[in-house]
């Protein structure tokens, strides 16, 4: 730039900036801390994405099945002591208006424990669809063995309810009501019961043999209990077949148990990638 009179005026050393002065004053695109990342100094470095943890969370499942199991056993063990039989809530009988009469604080502590013993299922069937899904299971099984294990839970609920009724001095005076209810009771507590739990034990074996979530002996036995489970409902067509609703019944909150501990521990590393979600 020239002055006024046309003499070049020399260059204004103070407006001039050099890259590497504009670089280092730079609040953002300059490499202030030396590293060169275009960070704004206090700006940690990126690492990429963070490994997710893969860690049981909620409910202890072992835990869950072992109260649901005391709860079932201790309301059969008790009301069979103190009615001097088995009340009839598993098989269909004409005496269950007598046994109502004569023991209702037999038949309202079977209802309060079979009560008691669903609330762990539920909880069971709704905290291994989350353990499943935490290892990345990518087959329906986490999603049935939830709806088994809602509808076995909900059906104990009512079959409690049903017997709970059943109890009451007005109805049990009634041969025909009180067996109806004990029908109902044993629909419920009995057939939908063992038919849920066959659903929540398949939804837990069958990925569990596939992907080695759980020992091939313990995923085979909760196969067996899942056929029976299924196969429960021709009691409908033949009531000797009810003889299986206790095995599933015990036999299966067992096996629950010890899914369950296996599954605690369990880690996503233990997987084949090919079963799992990224």
């Amino acid at each position: 730039m020239s002055s006024p009179t046309g003499t070049p005026r020399p260059a204004d050393s103070s407006s001039t900036v050099s890259p590497a002065t504009s670089a280092q004053h730079h609040p953002v695109t300059g490499p202030a801390t030396g590293l060169g990342t275009g960070a704004p100094t206090g700006q940690p470095p990126d690492r990429g994405p963070r490994r997710r943890s893969h860690r049981a969370t909620g409910p202890h499942l072992g835990a869950l099945a072992i109260v649901a199991l005391a709860s079932t056993v201790v309301g059969v063990g008790g009301s069979a002591a103190a009615a001097g039989a088995v009340l009839p809530t598993v098989s269909l009988a004409s005496t269950a208006s007598a046994v109502a009469t004569a023991y209702p604080a037999a038949v309202v502590w079977l209802a309060f424990c079979t009560f008691g013993s669903a609330v762990p299922l539920g909880i069971y069937a709704a905290t291994a669809y989350t353990r499943l899904r935490q290892l990345r299971v990518a087959v329906p099984g986490p999603s049935i063995g939830w709806f088994g294990g809602s509808v076995a839970a909900v059906s104990l609920m009512v079959a409690a309810a049903v017997l709970w009724v059943a109890a009451l001095p007005e109805v049990a005076a009634t041969p025909p009501v009180a067996l109806a209810l004990a029908a109902v009771g044993f629909l419920l507590g009995g057939v939908a019961f063992a038919t849920g739990l066959g659903l929540l034990i398949a939804g837990i074996a069958v990925p569990g043999l596939i992907m080695g979530l759980l020992p091939r002996w313990l995923a085979w036995i909760g196969l067996v209990l899942a056929v029976l489970g299924e196969l429960s409902f021709l009691t409908l067509l033949w009531p000797p077949f009810s003889a299986v609703l206790p095995v599933v019944r015990f036999v299966g909150l067992a096996w629950l148990i010890a899914a369950g501990f296996v599954l605690q521990g369990t880690t996503v590393h233990q997987i084949p990638r090919r079963w799992t979600t990224d």
